[in-house]
């Protein structure tokens, strides 16, 4: 499995930005993909996860009632929809894979990271 990151930039606080990733190579073998994000000097911190196959979804604490995770299984594209964004959601953002897990504590397909920064 191959993720490519994309659509990160700058923005002001309030304002919404959509991110992808476009996925390829052996989906069938992944069970769960989602988002992690990593400021500097900070532990990488789980965002979002949702499952290929039926689409269930999980998000992190800090994100909740503000960022939404979609899945297109047509065109093989991950979205990480973030509104309301914060100075703390600054972070390069990453998608990943677990074969195994949907809360992708395993995850073992990594794509580049996409910058997001928001100021104030």
């Amino acid at each position: 499995v191959q993720l490519q990151a994309s659509g990160g930039g700058s923005v002001q606080v309030g304002d919404s930005l959509i991110i992808s990733c476009a996925v390829s190579g052996r989906t069938s073998s992944s069970y769960g993909m989602g988002w992690f994000r990593q400021a500097p000097g900070s532990d990488r911190e789980f965002v979002a996860t949702i499952s290929w196959p039926d689409g269930s979804s999980a998000l992190g604490e800090s994100v909740k009632g503000r960022f939404t995770i979609a899945r297109d299984n047509a065109k093989n594209v991950l979205s990480l929809q973030m509104n309301n964004l914060k100075p703390e959601d600054t972070a390069n953002y990453y998608c990943a894979a677990d074969s195994f897990d949907f809360l992708l504590r395993g995850a073992d397909y990594w794509g580049q990271g996409t910058q997001v920064t928001v100021s104030s």
